[in-house]
């Protein structure tokens, strides 16, 4: 697929369905993939482990390859994932978090820079590496993306994983 191909003609809707799961093959099956998870704002993050979770068992990943590592919160997530692919024999890592704006800047530097730092692994390792980390207003929000369906964002972060590695 040429990269850009669904965008040639800028007055056409983007068609993403090359983007989605259509094959009737495991996309799953041999990968193995770590879930780094933040305990802060842990009933958002549990959550979203079990959206992910539900994505990697549905499309035939193994559970005993998929490892699932903690870390005290979103900040954190980069450097972990770092380590993930450095010491363990995995495809792709996901990390999921939640950081909820409060009334300082905090919110901006820790969403920002564990956005950035996500990306710099990924780029520098050639893994995928998703941002599964909820940055959302209140905790309604948050939670709204963590209902127990395919709409959770740990099971869309799941499966992006998957279609990248």
């Amino acid at each position: 697929m040429k990269i850009g191909s669904h965008f040639d003609d800028p007055d056409k809707t983007p068609d993403l369905s090359a983007y989605t799961v259509h094959s009737s093959e495991p996309i799953g099956k041999g990968k193995g993939v770590a879930i780094l998870v933040a305990e802060f704002n842990a009933t958002v993050t549990n959550r979203l482990l079990e959206g992910s979770l539900k994505g990697l068992v549905e499309h035939d990943v193994d559970p005993k390859n998929i490892h699932i590592k903690y870390v005290p919160g979103a900040f954190e997530l980069p450097l972990a994932a770092l380590h993930a692919i450095r010491d363990m024999d995995i495809d792709a890592v996901i990390c999921l978090g939640c950081v909820i704006r409060g009334d300082t800047a905090h919110f901006d530097f820790v969403a920002g820079e564990c956005a950035r730092g996500i990306m710099d692994v990924s780029l520098d390792t050639e893994t995928p590496v998703i941002f599964g980390v909820l940055t959302t207003e209140t905790p309604e929000q948050a939670m709204e993306r963590a209902q127990e369906d395919k709409t959770n964002k740990g099971y869309e972060a799941a499966i992006t994983a998957l279609q990248m590695s």
